[in-house]
């Protein structure tokens, strides 16, 4: 119990010094922000666009200031009030399965956490980057996005989760080299497929027209000897003015 009890003082002060650490250095940033444009900047930097870029930063570091301070305390009163044991008693009394009690245990505690957090998402993309002319996310693209990000997260997230509890009940004390090969895999995998797999679901792609831009990127692909089958471009405005394309 005493050493239970340690653990638990170890992981909470391990939190509060992050956070005051990240504080720290957004101190830093604020303390050498200033409004005015610098003089090396003047005749080459809109004056008042850029007074506007430092609000922008100063408004973001605030909701920022505020979410972390939030979770911190969310995350500290769920510690310390043993909300990890009675999440796990609530996916027991779902099913006694070894493969899915754990599943839905990280699931939940995904689904809790990123619901708590979502008010200040919402704040950030429809009053911050919709006062500084950023937005373009409907409510619709919002949802549509958040959905697809959860069902994602369910298929990749809960099947990688699934297989490394499996080599673990499996192989025993092995099974962290497993779990390295099994991420290995993955992450190599989605190096090569994010394109085809991933960015569809949320971004229309289209092959680059012929020209200059597209046949330039193609003779410095042959020229650096990276096998290049198309080119593509998105809309990168359809949710941000902050990008055009990409």
């Amino acid at each position: 119990m005493e050493n239970a009890v340690i653990i638990l003082y170890v992981i909470i002060g391990i939190l509060i010094l992050d956070y005051f650490f990240d504080q720290y250095l957004e101190y830093l940033n604020r303390k050498n922000r200033s409004v005015e444009l610098p003089d090396r900047l003047k005749g080459i930097y809109d004056e008042q666009e850029y007074k506007k870029s430092q609000q922008y930063e100063s408004d973001n570091q605030r909701l920022s200031f505020i979410s972390s301070t939030f979770s911190l305390i969310v995350i500290v009163l769920f510690i310390s009030l043993e909300g990890f044991a009675f999440v796990d008693q609530i996916a027991r009394s779902i099913t006694e399965n070894s493969l899915l009690i754990p599943l839905l245990f990280f699931g939940i505690l995904f689904l809790a956490f990123d619901l708590i957090n979502l008010p200040f998402s919402i704040y950030d993309t429809f009053v911050i980057e919709e006062r500084y002319g950023f937005n373009k996310v409907t409510p619709k693209i919002f949802i549509a996005d958040k959905l697809k990000g959860y069902l994602l997260t369910a298929i990749i997230g809960g099947g990688l989760l699934i297989l490394i509890v499996w080599f673990y009940q499996k192989t025993g004390d092995l099974f962290w080299i497993y779990a390295l090969g099994i991420i290995t895999v993955f992450t190599v995998f989605m190096t090569m497929f994010y394109t085809h797999l991933i960015v569809p679901l949320f971004n229309k792609l289209e092959p680059l027209q012929e020209g200059s831009l597209k046949q330039n990127i193609v003779d410095f692909s042959k020229k650096v000897g990276f096998q290049l089958r198309n080119v593509f471009i998105i809309n990168g405005s359809k949710r941000s003015t902050k990008a055009n394309a990409f």
